[in-house]
C-alpha cells in the first residue's frame, strides 16, 4: 500500500502554516503554533488518532488566537484529504463516545467528501487561560470543511472547560482512527455511487 501522507503549506497576509500528515503512523508529534493550549489539543489529536502530526505555523497572534487556529484547521484538513487519495478500501465512518473526567462528548464523522458540521456544546465565556472556548468550534469547521467530512460533536456533559476541549480532540482522534482505517473486506470506494 502506498504511504497515506501529505505536506501542505498555506500563507496569507494573517498567517503562514505548513502541515505534514502520515495517516498510517505511531501518534509522533512535533506541534509549534504559538498557542500552547492548541499545541497540547493538536498532540492529543496526534496521539489518540496514531496519525503523525508536524504543525509548524507563525500567525497574528499579536491581535487573537483566531486566524492561526482556523487556518492551521484548514490545512490539517487539505492534508487529510489528500492523504486520503481515493479512499478505496477506507471504512469512511468513524464514532467515539469520550469520557473525561465529569465530561462526556459523542464524535461521529463520515469521510464522504461532502462537509457538514454540527456541535453543540455549553457557551463557556471565561477563556482556558488565554485560549478562548469558541476556537474550537472555528478549527473544527476550518478542518472538516477542508476535509470534505460530515462531523458531529456532541457535548452530552460537562462543567469544566479544559476537560470538554481535551474530550473533543481525543473524541475527534478516536473517531478519525476508525474512520481512516482501511478494511480488506471494502472493494474499491465505500459507496453505493462509487465515487467519494
Amino acid at each position: 500500500m502506498n504511504k497515506r501522507q501529505a505536506t501542505l503549506r498555506r500563507e496569507t497576509g494573517e498567517t503562514r502554516i505548513g502541515v505534514t500528515l502520515e495517516l498510517d503512523g505511531s501518534g509522533k508529534s512535533e506541534i509549534h503554533t504559538g498557542v500552547a493550549f492548541f499545541d497540547h489539543m493538536l498532540t492529543l489529536l496526534s496521539k489518540h488518532s496514531l496519525i503523525d502530526l508536524q504543525v509548524r505555523a507563525e500567525g497574528d497572534l499579536s491581535v487573537d488566537y483566531h486566524h492561526t487556529v482556523e487556518d492551521t484547521g484548514i490545512v490539517l484538513g487539505e492534508c487529510l484529504k489528500h492523504a486520503l487519495g481515493t479512499k478505496s478500501g477506507l471504512r469512511r465512518y468513524g464514532w467515539a463516545l469520550l469520557p473525561m473526567d465529569e465530561t462526556l462528548v459523542e464524535v461521529a464523522l463520515d469521510l464522504s467528501g461532502r462537509f457538514y458540521l454540527a456541535f453543540e456544546a455549553p457557551d463557556f465565556p471565561q477563556p482556558i487561560g488565554t485560549f478562548d472556548f469558541q476556537l474550537v468550534e472555528e478549527f473544527l469547521r476550518g478542518f472538516a470543511a477542508n476535509a470534505g467530512m460530515n462531523l458531529h460533536v456532541t457535548v452530552k456533559r460537562g462543567r469544566n472547560a479544559h476537560h470538554v476541549a481535551e474530550a473533543i480532540f481525543k473524541g475527534l482522534a478516536k473517531a478519525l482512527d476508525q474512520a481512516c482505517q482501511v478494511d480488506a473486506r471494502v472493494i474499491g470506494v465505500p459507496s453505493s455511487k462509487g465515487i467519494l
